[in-house]
Formats: C-alpha cells, sequence, structure tokens
C-alpha cells in the first residue's frame, strides 16, 4: 500500500481502501517494524475511534487530508496525549491540540502518534533521547539526523504519509536529507507555533517532512495560517520567486564537507544535474550565510532555550540527557550587552547577505556537509552535530525559507540532499522550481488569477479539487466595502453567492488562486448557477477575476455580510 497522497486519494475513491482499513495495516506495519524507538506514543484503536467515525461519516471528496495517517514530533500538543519533549519528568497532558495539528486534523488527517526526537528539540544527530535513538533504515550505521529523528524515520520505514517536526537550527531539513525525504522548513510564523514547546521561540518553525512536492504543497496548504494568539504568527502571503533561471551557490572555498570526499563529489554530481536542468549557476559570497549560521550556537541565542527551561532545569537536573543539559545551561552566561551586540552583528550580516540574491531565483547549498557515523558521535558527542548545522544555522537567523530535497546517492550509497533557499513568502513557489526546475517559475500568460469565496477555498470541502487542477494559493484577500454575501443552501452543496451592490455593501474575505489556463475551462465546467464569472474589485484597488452571484438568486436569500466571509459564517456556531 503505498502512502503518497495520491495514492490514497484514488484508493478511497474507488473504494479498494477505508479508513479502518488503512489504520489497520499502518498498526500492524509499526509492529512488524523492527526499529522500536521511533514512537513515544502510539494511538491505539480505542483513541482513534473517534477519527474514523468521523471519517466514515465524511464524503472522502469532502476533506483535502480524507484519511491521511501523519506522524507528530512529541514536542508538538496532540489533545489528550503526553507531551514529553523526550523528557519523560517534563511530561504534561494538554487538554487541545496545537493549532498545526487542529487544522491538519479538521481537513481529515488521521494521528498516529507521537514521535522521538534529540530532547527539548537540541541537536541535529538524532541520538539525544533517554528513549533511546530511532534507526535510520537507510543507512543503520549513520545518525537518523535530528532533532525531529522519530518524524523523519517514520516516514522512510513506511508508517505515514506526512509527519511534522520542528526546525530551530535544521531540525526539519538534516533529518530530511538523511532519510530521502522532502523537508519544508517554512517562513517564520507561517505555522503557528503555539501549543509547541520551545526551543528559541523567536526563531522556532514547524516543519513538514513529506514523501514528494506535490504532498508537500497539499499538506503545507493546509497546515498554514495566521494564528492571532501566537504572537510570531505572521500574516499569509505568497511571494512568488524572481523569475531568473540562475542560481546562487557558495564559492568552491566557501564550501565545508569536513573531510567526507564521497559527499564532495555527491556535491558535484548534483550542479552537473542543476545545469541539466536548464539552471545557469551563478557562485555567490557565502561568508555572510556562514557567519550568521556560527551565531545561533555561539551566540547568546542559546539563552532563548535556557530561558525555555530555566524552571525545570534548575528544579531537576538530573533529568535532562547529559549533553542537552550541558548545551542549555550554556544559556545562563549571555548577557544583555552580548544579546544586543549580536543582534547588531546579525542585522549587518543580513544586510550583507542582501547581495547575493541580485538576479537569482533562489541558493542551493547541500543540506548538510557530511553524514556521521554513530561511532564517530560517540566519541565526540559535539564536534559533528556542530557541524550538520553549517548549511541550515543560519535560516531562521536570516528569516528565509527552505525546502530539503533529495538529490540522489553518494558512490557509497548513502543518501545526499540539496536546499533550497528563497526570502520569506516564497515558499510555495520555492517548492515548485525545487520539484520542476526553471518550468516552476511559470509563464504570467499561461496562468489566471480568480479570487474565491466559498468551498473551494483551503481546508474547505473542495479544496483539494483546486489544488487537482493546478491550483496556487496566492494571498488572502478582501474585497472594497461595495459587496453583499447571501446563503445559497440549495442546490447542495450549500455556498456563498457574493454580489456587487449600489450602497449598503461591505468588504468580503476570500481567497485569490493562480490557475494554469489550460486547466480554467475544467473548473468553470464545474461551478453552477447563479454563480458566474465577474470581475472583483479588491480593497487595494486591483482588479480580479472571481466569481459573483445573479441578483435574482440573492432576492429573499439570507444575507450573511455581517460575517465577514464564508469561513467565519461556517464556524458560526
Amino acid at each position: 500500500m503505498k502512502l503518497d497522497l495520491t495514492s490514497l486519494r484514488r484508493a478511497y475513491a474507488d473504494g479498494s481502501l477505508t479508513v479502518r482499513g488503512l489504520v489497520a495495516s499502518i498498526h500492524e506495519r509499526i509492529q512488524a517494524c523492527d526499529n522500536p524507538a521511533i514512537w513515544i506514543h502510539v494511538m491505539d484503536a480505542d483513541a482513534l475511534e473517534p477519527f474514523l467515525k468521523r471519517l466514515e461519516a465524511a464524503d472522502p471528496r469532502s476533506l483535502p487530508l480524507y484519511g491521511v495517517p501523519f506522524a507528530i514530533k512529541d514536542n508538538i500538543d496532540l489533545a489528550g496525549v503526553p507531551t514529553t519533549a523526550a523528557c519523560p519528568a517534563f511530561a504534561y497532558t494538554p487538554g487541545v491540540s496545537a493549532p498545526v495539528v487542529e487544522r491538519l486534523i479538521r481537513a481529515g488527517a488521521i494521528p498516529i502518534g507521537k514521535t522521538n526526537l534529540d530532547q527539548f528539540a537540541t541537536g541535529l544527530v538524532g541520538l539525544r533521547s533517554p528513549y533511546g535513538a530511532p534507526r535510520n533504515p537507510l543507512a543503520p550505521d549513520r545518525v537518523p539526523g535530528g532533532s525531529s529523528s522519530g518524524s523523519a524515520v517514520a516516514l522512510s520505514e513506511g508508517l505515514a504519509s506526512f509527519s511534522l517536526g520542528t526546525d530551530t537550527a535544521g531540525s526539519g531539513r538534516v533529518p530530511a536529507a538523511f532519510n530521502r525525504l522532502w523537508g519544508v522548513k517554512p517562513s517564520r510564523g507561517r505555522l503557528s507555533t503555539r501549543g509547541v514547546v520551545p526551543a528559541c521561540r523567536s526563531l522556532d518553525c514547524v516543519s513538514i517532512f513529506a514523501l514528494n512536492a506535490a504532498d508537500s504543497l497539499a499538506v503545507l496548504g493546509v497546515a498554514e495560517g495566521y494564528d492571532a494568539e501566537d504572537a510570531y504568527s505572521q500574516p499569509l502571503k505568497d511571494r512568488p520567486i524572481f523569475r531568473s533561471r540562475k542560481l546562487g551557490v557558495p564559492r568552491p572555498e566557501q564550501l565545508v564537507f569536513f573531510g567526507d570526499a564521497d559527499y564532495a563529489l555527491a556535491w558535484e554530481r548534483a550542479l552537473v544535474m542543476l545545469r541539466e536542468k536548464g539552471w545557469e549557476l551563478v557562485e555567490i559570497d557565502f561568508a555572510p550565510f556562514l557567519e550568521a549560521a556560527r551565531l545561533l550556537y555561539e551566540g547568546p541565542w542559546v539563552a532563548e532555550r535556557y530561558t525555555a527551561l530555566e524552571d525545570f532545569l534548575k528544579r531537576k537536573p538530573e533529568d535532562f540527557f547529559p549533553v542537552t543539559r550541558s548545551i542549555i545551561s550554556g544559556g545562563a552566561g549571555p548577557s544583555a550587552r552580548d544579546a544586543f551586540a549580536a543582534q547588531y552583528r546579525l542585522a549587518e550580516l543580513r544586510r550583507a547577505s542582501e547581495a547575493a540574491w541580485t538576479g537569482l531565483a533562489a541558493i542551493v547549498t547541500p543540506t548538510a556537509g557530511g553524514f556521521p557515523t554513530l561511532a564517530e558521535v560517540q566519541a565526540d558527542p559535539i564536534g559533528p552535530n556542530s557541524r550538520l548545522g553549517s548549511y541550515t544555522n543560519f535560516m531562521n537567523l536570516l528569516d528565509l525559507c527552505a525546502v530539503a530535497v533529495p538529490a540522489g546517492d553518494t558512490e557509497a550509497g548513502l543518501p545526499f540532499g540539496l536546499t533550497w533557499i528563497a526570502p520569506r513568502d516564497c515558499d510555495r513557489s520555492l517548492i515548485a522550481i525545487a520539484d520542476r526546475g526553471p518550468e516552476g517559475l511559470g509563464d504570467p500568460d499561461e496562468w489566471l488569477d480568480l479570487v474565491l469565496f466559498g468551498a473551494h477555498m483551503r481546508g474547505l470541502a473542495f479544496g483539494g479539487q483546486v489544488e487537482a487542477l493546478g491550483g496556487r494559493f496566492v494571498a488572502e484577500v478582501e474585497t472594497a466595502p461595495q459587496y453583499r454575501m447571501v446563503h445559497l443552501p440549495e442546490p447542495k452543496p450549500e455556498r456563498p453567492g457574493v454580489l456587487r451592490v449600489r450602497e449598503g455593501g461591505r468588504a468580503i474575505r476570500g481567497e485569490r488562486w493562480s490557475f494554469p489556463r489550460a486547466a480554467v475551462g475544467a473548473f468553470l465546467a464545474g461551478i453552477r448557477r447563479p454563480l458566474g464569472l465577474g470581475e472583483i474589485e479588491l480593497s487595494d484597488g486591483r482588479r480580479c477575476h472571481g466569481f459573483l452571484c445573479e441578483a435574482a438568486a440573492a432576492e429573499g436569500a439570507e444575507d450573511i455580510s455581517a460575517f465577514g466571509g464564508w469561513r467565519p459564517f461556517l464556524e458560526r456556531s
């Protein structure tokens, strides 16, 4: 049974798979998997029953992640299940799930369990847990990567369709590279971090491990969203990648492989592959990025980890994994002067790094400069871990987005990965070009933007249809204050009707999507009267195509304009 989203949708649609059958199969796989340190908690049949009953009562086509099994790193809250952060004495049982988990569950995904990690998300090797270390299925004598070790290995072992990790310094990218997965490190604040045990709260991101680019985009589209209760959440924006066939790569003398000749050769082969795909490679000055990477652990940001755990560390130091206690305790030392000095230097490095982006679509680096063995880390618990952050630690400090992508194997058959990097808010475009090459840049003349107001919006009944047609979410939008919204209960399914009025109008919220022109006809064929294509005026004065309601059909219909949008109307109860 293949667990990628396309295969699952097909199996549910033709009746060859049920959610109960899938869960039973997943449990059998978990029992048969000789890798016991992946999970800290597995949801049993009784715990999953409410999820299954809800899905059995739903149309598989109505939920974008219907019946999709996923794993959750155990520093992210799942209601009713202990959150340990890989420290049993720290455990607590949350009454509600983290918003990012709740969004996925509402979209139909099934939480299979909570996965192991480097304790308190402190590490990149995946070996720093009292629950043991997940074994890397692809290289048993090598590290699995951390800190999101269990989430990556669960996917690599075929026990889930996607998984959640966190990524402060590379914890969502390094394990992806070592397990041949896609690892999405979103822009800071794009996914809510409420309900996540903080590492460096100002830098933390919830990350996504997926099997391919399409799954990465589909899960990102559901998981992302502004959270007013998360002080670090950011309003969603989608900026296009700069339309250029040029990719930036570090100068040869600035690359670091720490004596791993196999990884150095894999990088050279990856450059050939990029050129064959049509990219022009431009060497850039990577020094500001490397210096920023060193700031994360050599500077005062480790004090954020100490701040998050200070009380627990003072009360129960013996409950920390030894190397974790040593690292976090170091955060007690930096002063406010150190913090300001580092902030000043980071601002200078950010400004210096801006020059590297001129004329580039993205920057590409190795995800890791080497693949440490278990023996190497046992002999030196700190050194190999620190070296793994060379290409990852700078990312959140410089407020960039990234996606780690499999890029073939070394001569010895070990997985090697590339990381694609772009300025913040280019997340979706970055995944597209990492997957499709320069073709992912798209031709503006081949795309048409539409404003959607109803069930085709993200996470709603027909959102999956939009993505299946190749639609790309662009941004949340608001109309000019000259519209009304009415409730149209018939014909089924219920929908909103938006119409322009001369007076008494207000702003209505919706979503702007970009569609391949070749797919627009198929989309329009599924839109039923009284809705039809028209022109929408947005709050910023721009005009865009969208769906308007015939005035005659609105007569006598319930006016729901006061809700300001279809989603608030659906959530009214």
